[in-house]
């Protein structure tokens, strides 16, 4: 198993932590996400690449692209 922390956009209190923390926590091979607000990171431990890819495309699809990506909100 992997771990990553990755810096996103928009987070801005706990209920977009609990939406981020629900949206990966459902994905297979995701485990432990743990949501920091007050520096806008995201850190889990997944399996695989595509669970990595998967993570940060559910990310994305719900309005936490990471740092540097395009904002779509």
């Amino acid at each position: 198993m992997k771990t990553t922390s990755l810096q996103i956009q928009n987070v801005k209190c706990n209920g977009c932590a609990t939406t981020i923390t629900n949206k990966l926590s459902d994905l297979i091979n995701v485990f432990n996400v743990v949501v920091d607000v007050e520096n806008g990171l995201v850190t889990f431990d997944y399996t695989d690449e595509l669970a990595l890819f998967s993570a940060k495309e559910t990310l994305k699809l719900n309005g936490y692209p990471q740092v540097g990506e395009a904002n779509p909100f």
